[in-house]
């Protein structure tokens, strides 16, 4: 899973230093695959389907591995928002934006999975 989406990440890098109003031509030579997208909603709904279901929000943890793809999952959502300005303005295209979204649900459940797998308890949020 990870090669794999590393590679698609490299492959949204070319999409976003191709943006579509300066190199037309060249754009569509990096269109980004929709079925990446789906690929991960996969992987999405298969560690999900491992997990009891979220009643609650819960605080980042679950050990070494859980924490490092919380904290994955924070810097992907800092690359969408960077990325969500250009979808905007029609540079980067609809499938690259999603996967960007969906990679960071992706790695939220991953993380809640490795949590649950080492059978570290989730920190439930408490509000002030």
């Amino acid at each position: 899973m990870l090669e794999h989406i590393q590679s698609r990440l490299l492959d949204i890098g070319s999409v976003i230093a191709t943006p579509k109003s300066s190199h037309p031509e060249k754009a569509s030579k990096v269109a980004f695959d929709g079925s990446n997208v789906e690929l991960l909603e996969n992987w999405i709904d298969k560690l999900d389907s491992e997990l009891p279901p979220l009643k609650n929000f819960i605080l980042p943890s679950g050990g070494e591995a859980a924490s490092r793809l919380h904290l994955a999952r924070s810097v992907c959502r800092r690359a969408e928002r960077g990325i969500a300005k250009q979808y905007e303005i029609g540079d980067v295209d609809e499938h690259s934006y999603k996967f960007m979204n969906r990679l960071s649900d992706f790695l939220f459940v991953a993380a809640r999975a490795v949590a649950h797998r080492e059978k570290h308890p989730e920190v439930i949020w408490k509000k002030d």
